[in-house]
Protein backbone atom coordinates (compact mmCIF):
# COMPACT_ATOMS: atom_id res chain seq x y z
CA UNK A 1 0.00 0.00 0.00
CA UNK A 2 2.84 2.37 0.86
CA UNK A 3 4.55 1.78 -2.50
CA UNK A 4 1.24 2.47 -4.29
CA UNK A 5 0.98 5.84 -2.52
CA UNK A 6 4.58 6.67 -3.43
CA UNK A 7 3.96 5.73 -7.06
CA UNK A 8 0.81 7.87 -7.17
CA UNK A 9 2.74 10.80 -5.67
CA UNK A 10 5.50 10.40 -8.28
CA UNK A 11 2.94 10.40 -11.10
CA UNK A 12 1.28 13.53 -9.67
CA UNK A 13 4.62 15.33 -9.38
CA UNK A 14 5.55 14.38 -12.93
CA UNK A 15 2.23 15.65 -14.24
CA UNK A 16 2.61 18.93 -12.34
CA UNK A 17 6.19 19.38 -13.58
CA UNK A 18 5.04 18.83 -17.15
CA UNK A 19 2.33 21.45 -16.74
CA UNK A 20 4.65 23.96 -15.15
CA UNK A 21 7.15 23.63 -18.00
CA UNK A 22 4.60 24.21 -20.71
CA UNK A 23 4.32 27.78 -21.92
CA UNK A 24 0.57 27.74 -22.52
CA UNK A 25 -2.20 26.01 -20.58
CA UNK A 26 -5.94 26.20 -20.06
CA UNK A 27 -6.93 28.66 -17.35
CA UNK A 28 -7.04 27.21 -13.84
CA UNK A 29 -7.79 29.64 -11.00
CA UNK A 30 -5.66 27.80 -8.43
CA UNK A 31 -2.63 27.58 -10.70
CA UNK A 32 -3.05 31.18 -11.82
CA UNK A 33 -3.26 32.42 -8.23
CA UNK A 34 -0.20 30.39 -7.22
CA UNK A 35 1.82 31.60 -10.21
CA UNK A 36 0.96 35.24 -9.50
CA UNK A 37 1.56 34.88 -5.76
CA UNK A 38 5.01 33.46 -6.51
CA UNK A 39 5.76 36.57 -8.60
CA UNK A 40 6.37 34.55 -11.74
CA UNK A 41 5.81 36.09 -15.19
CA UNK A 42 2.31 35.27 -16.35
CA UNK A 43 -0.25 36.31 -18.94
CA UNK A 44 -3.92 35.52 -19.41
CA UNK A 45 -5.31 35.34 -22.93
CA UNK A 46 -9.09 35.65 -23.23
CA UNK A 47 -9.89 33.44 -26.20
CA UNK A 48 -13.17 32.62 -27.95
CA UNK A 49 -13.29 29.92 -30.60
CA UNK A 50 -15.78 31.97 -32.63
CA UNK A 51 -13.51 35.05 -32.66
CA UNK A 52 -11.45 35.56 -35.85
CA UNK A 53 -8.97 37.82 -34.03
CA UNK A 54 -8.45 35.16 -31.34
CA UNK A 55 -7.85 32.56 -34.03
CA UNK A 56 -5.25 34.86 -35.62
CA UNK A 57 -3.58 35.57 -32.24
CA UNK A 58 -3.23 31.92 -31.21
CA UNK A 59 -0.50 30.78 -33.65
CA UNK A 60 1.45 34.03 -33.19
CA UNK A 61 1.45 33.60 -29.41
CA UNK A 62 2.40 29.94 -29.72
CA UNK A 63 5.38 30.81 -31.91
CA UNK A 64 6.50 33.65 -29.61
CA UNK A 65 6.32 31.40 -26.55
CA UNK A 66 8.68 28.93 -28.20
CA UNK A 67 11.46 31.52 -28.06
CA UNK A 68 14.15 31.13 -25.40
CA UNK A 69 13.65 34.65 -24.06
CA UNK A 70 9.95 34.09 -23.30
CA UNK A 71 10.19 30.53 -21.99
CA UNK A 72 9.67 31.67 -18.40
CA UNK A 73 6.29 33.26 -19.16
CA UNK A 74 3.30 31.10 -18.26
CA UNK A 75 0.28 31.83 -20.44
CA UNK A 76 -3.16 30.81 -19.28
CA UNK A 77 -5.81 30.63 -21.99
CA UNK A 78 -9.17 31.61 -20.52
CA UNK A 79 -12.42 30.87 -22.29
CA UNK A 80 -13.99 34.28 -22.87
CA UNK A 81 -17.50 32.81 -22.88
CA UNK A 82 -17.27 30.92 -19.57
CA UNK A 83 -14.71 32.64 -17.31
CA UNK A 84 -17.10 35.38 -16.17
CA UNK A 85 -15.67 35.84 -12.66
CA UNK A 86 -12.17 36.22 -14.09
CA UNK A 87 -13.38 38.73 -16.68
CA UNK A 88 -14.99 40.80 -13.94
CA UNK A 89 -11.97 40.65 -11.65
CA UNK A 90 -9.60 41.75 -14.43
CA UNK A 91 -12.11 44.19 -16.00
CA UNK A 92 -12.02 42.45 -19.38
CA UNK A 93 -14.88 43.26 -21.73
CA UNK A 94 -13.64 41.92 -25.06
CA UNK A 95 -12.29 38.66 -26.36
CA UNK A 96 -8.72 38.64 -27.69
CA UNK A 97 -7.60 40.57 -24.61
CA UNK A 98 -4.23 39.66 -23.11
CA UNK A 99 -3.41 40.72 -19.55
CA UNK A 100 0.25 40.47 -18.51
CA UNK A 101 1.55 40.26 -14.93
CA UNK A 102 4.99 40.86 -13.49
CA UNK A 103 5.75 40.30 -9.81
CA UNK A 104 2.08 39.51 -9.24
CA UNK A 105 0.80 42.84 -10.57
CA UNK A 106 -0.64 43.78 -13.94
CA UNK A 107 2.10 45.28 -16.07
CA UNK A 108 0.43 45.51 -19.51
CA UNK A 109 -2.65 44.63 -21.53
CA UNK A 110 -3.75 44.56 -25.12
CA UNK A 111 -6.96 43.84 -27.00
CA UNK A 112 -7.25 42.71 -30.58
CA UNK A 113 -3.57 42.77 -31.48
CA UNK A 114 -2.22 40.11 -33.84
CA UNK A 115 1.10 41.68 -34.85
CA UNK A 116 4.07 39.52 -33.75
CA UNK A 117 6.32 42.45 -32.81
CA UNK A 118 3.65 44.11 -30.66
CA UNK A 119 2.62 40.83 -29.01
CA UNK A 120 6.27 40.09 -28.29
CA UNK A 121 6.71 43.52 -26.70
CA UNK A 122 3.55 42.93 -24.67
CA UNK A 123 4.77 39.58 -23.32
CA UNK A 124 8.15 41.11 -22.52
CA UNK A 125 6.38 43.29 -19.94
CA UNK A 126 6.16 40.13 -17.82
CA UNK A 127 9.94 39.69 -17.70
CA UNK A 128 11.52 43.11 -18.08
Amino acid sequence: MKSLAIAAWAVALTAFATLSLSAEMPFNQTQFDATRAAGKPVAVVFHADWCPTCRAQAPVLKQLLESKELESVTVFVANFDTENALKRSLRVTQQSTIVVFKDGKESARSTGDTQPDRLSALLHHAIS
